[in-house]
C-alpha cells in the first residue's frame, strides 16, 4: 500500500472513531483507551472489526508505539478488545462469564464496560408452583414475586431471564430496578447452586432476542442462597450461544 494510501486510512479511522482532546490532562494512553471504548460502546467501531496496527495507530494520534500498547493492554483486560496471534486486535464479540464469583448480569456487563439494560416482559405476584416450591424450599401457597425480562449489553440482547423470590425477600414488585441483587441487599446470595443445559431457541424466544429460530443458547438454572441459608432467588436464563463464553477455574483435590 502506498504510503499516502495509508496516511489517508489513518485520517478515516481518526475522524470517524475521535481524536484526543487538546487540554486533557490525563495520561495519553487513557485518553486513547477512553476514545476507542466510546467508539465501541457506540458501536462505531463493530464487533470482531480490526483495528489498525499499532503503528498506523500511534502515527494516527501523533503518541508512542508503547502508549498505543498500554491503552490496547486496557481494553484487552476489560474484555472489550481481543489479540490474535499473527491477525491483529479486534473489538470483542462475546463476553465471558466467570463461574468462580456470584455476580449479576448488570455487573458483570459494568465491569466490562458495557451499558446494562433491561425490557420487562412482566413482573407479576402469585402463588408458587410446583417446581417453584421444590426449588425455593417453600410451603404450597407461598406468595412469591416473578420477573420476566430480557438483557441487553449496549442495546444488544443477550439473554431472556425468568426470576422467582419468595415474596418476603422484596418489599415490592417495584423494588427491581436495573438489578435484582442490589434489590435484595443483603439477602442477596451468597452462594449459588446453578445447572447447565444446552438449548435451542423457540421461535417466540428468539423473536424476542431477534435471532434465529433454532439457534443454539444455554439455560441455566440458578438457585441463590443468603447468608442465613435462605433460598431468595430461582432464576432460568437463557443465554445466546453466539454472545458468551463461560468460564470456570478448576483445581485437583490434594
Amino acid at each position: 500500500m502506498h504510503e499516502a494510501d495509508i496516511e489517508r486510512g489513518e485520517s478515516m479511522f481518526v475522524e470517524r472513531v475521535g481524536t484526543l482532546k487538546d487540554g486533557d490532562s490525563a495520561p495519553l494512553y487513557l485518553q486513547l483507551q477512553r476514545v476507542l471504548r466510546d467508539a465501541i460502546e457506540r458501536q462505531v467501531l463493530a464487533p470482531d472489526e480490526a483495528l489498525p496496527p499499532e503503528r498506523d495507530l500511534a502515527e494516527a494520534y501523533s503518541v508512542s508505539r508503547v502508549t498505543v500498547r498500554k491503552a490496547l493492554d486496557g481494553l484487552v483486560d476489560a474484555r472489550l478488545l481481543t489479540r490474535r496471534q499473527g491477525a491483529g486486535t479486534f473489538v470483542a464479540t462475546r463476553v465471558e462469564k466467570n463461574f468462580a464469583a456470584i455476580t449479576s448480569f448488570t455487573e458483570d456487563m459494568e465491569s466490562r464496560g458495557r451499558r446494562p439494560s433491561s425490557e420487562w416482559l412482566s413482573r407479576a405476584e402469585g402463588v408458587v408452583t410446583p417446581e417453584e416450591a421444590m426449588a425455593l424450599g417453600l410451603s404450597p401457597g407461598s406468595a412469591v414475586l416473578r420477573f420476566s425480562r430480557i438483557r441487553y449489553a449496549d442495546d444488544v440482547s443477550m439473554a431472556l431471564e425468568y426470576t422467582t423470590v419468595p415474596a418476603a425477600s422484596l418489599p415490592s414488585l417495584d423494588a427491581v430496578g436495573t438489578s435484582l441483587y442490589a434489590a435484595l441487599g443483603v439477602a442477596r446470595p451468597v452462594r449459588v447452586l446453578q445447572r447447565l443445559r444446552a438449548v435451542l431457541f423457540t421461535a417466540e424466544q428468539a423473536a424476542l432476542l431477534h435471532i434465529a429460530q433454532g439457534a443454539a443458547g444455554l439455560l441455566i438454572e440458578r438457585r441463590g442462597f443468603a447468608a442465613d441459608g435462605r433460598t431468595v432467588e430461582f432464576t432460568q436464563s437463557y443465554y445466546r450461544g453466539d454472545s458468551y463464553d463461560f468460564v470456570a477455574e478448576l483445581h485437583a483435590q490434594p
